[in-house]
């Protein structure tokens, strides 16, 4: 018993320590100010399309159920990397609980994949809105919108899961610091002492449906859009039919775009990686709901819906 429990004191860490940006100290002001405005701003942003999409009848529609999943996804991932990391850029202190490093690897690794196939559910969407006009209510009814986000809910976990589990049975060796600003499976694989041919190939086999089928189910599925919007006769339904896809695309681009970059490239510049999964863990849950909210005409018209019967109501208690 002893011996088990002195191995498992080695194999992991009381605490990590989180390099961050602290090898360019310069930067780490800079960042922590950039990190407080855009964290409140996601928080705010992501929570009131939840909440418009659930007051205004005209959002409640596929689509927006789907950005509403969207939403509540930066959500978990903001929570789970902004507040440890805006702890790290204000003091010296650059450690983490080895529970707090844990349930950042397992949320994190849940939310990207799960955003991962949320995205292609969501691109799946608008290509039989836009190719199967009159099916498309019959195709997308609550129910099938309602199992197909909890199908990427649940692959997503599933494979964090196995990912994070496999990640905890490594020999670590009192290695505790970390390349990185957050806590993320391939960054503790590279703390390990032992062999890691079983991560290394779980990882590689779970890239195969989030890091390649969902991005391609994108792919083929705005080309057949591409294809339908070019057969439209007239100028103002092609242009219709583009802008209720422009929103989906600029968000996959922002987020499968940095993300394939970042683990894809052999390794090199720490730095330059840490830049780029800053801007898609930190960045992109904060254009989301700016792009859906500024590139979309229902939402905008929503906005100014509730806005307005918000100051109908003020001037009404005014009198």
């Amino acid at each position: 018993m002893q011996v088990a429990v002195k191995r498992q004191n080695v194999s992991f860490p009381h605490t990590f320590v989180l390099v961050g940006f602290s090898d360019h100290p310069w930067l780490e002001m800079p960042l922590f100010g950039v990190l407080l405005v855009s964290y409140i701003f996601t928080m705010i942003g992501n929570s009131s399309i939840i909440i418009l999409s659930l007051l205004e009848p005209r959002l409640q529609t596929p689509m927006y159920f789907f950005l509403d999943n969207l939403s509540m996804l930066d959500l978990c991932a903001t929570c789970t990397i902004v507040p440890q990391l805006l702890v790290n850029l204000w003091g010296p202190e650059k450690t983490i609980a080895s529970w707090s490093c844990i349930t950042q690897s397992y949320l994190f690794h849940w939310t990207s994949c799960t955003e991962c196939a949320l995205l292609a559910v969501m691109a799946l969407d608008r290509y039989v809105a836009i190719c199967c006009p009159l099916r498309y209510v019959l195709i997308m009814h609550l129910w099938a919108c309602v199992w197909l986000a909890a199908v990427c809910w649940a692959s997503g976990l599933a494979n964090s899961l196995v990912q994070a589990t496999l990640t905890l049975y490594l020999t670590l060796c009192a290695k505790n610091t970390l390349d990185h600003f957050f806590c993320e499976v391939p960054a503790l694989i590279k703390l390990a002492c032992s062999d890691t041919t079983m991560n290394d190939l779980s990882l590689a086999l779970g890239a195969i449906p989030f890091g390649i089928v969902s991005p391609l189910t994108v792919l083929i599925s705005y080309i057949f859009i591409a294809r339908a919007v070019l057969k439209l006769p007239s100028a103002e339904g092609r242009r219709k039919a583009l802008s209720t896809c422009s929103s989906h695309l600029l968000v996959v681009t922002m987020f499968f775009g940095p993300g394939m970059y970042t683990y894809l490239q052999p390794p090199g510049n720490s730095t330059q990686s840490k830049l780029l999964s800053f801007f898609y863990c930190v960045c992109t849950p904060l254009l989301n709901p700016l792009i859906y909210t500024l590139r979309n005409k229902d939402v905008k018209e929503a906005w100014k819906k509730v806005l307005g019967s918000q100051g109908k109501g003020t001037s009404l208690k005014g009198r």
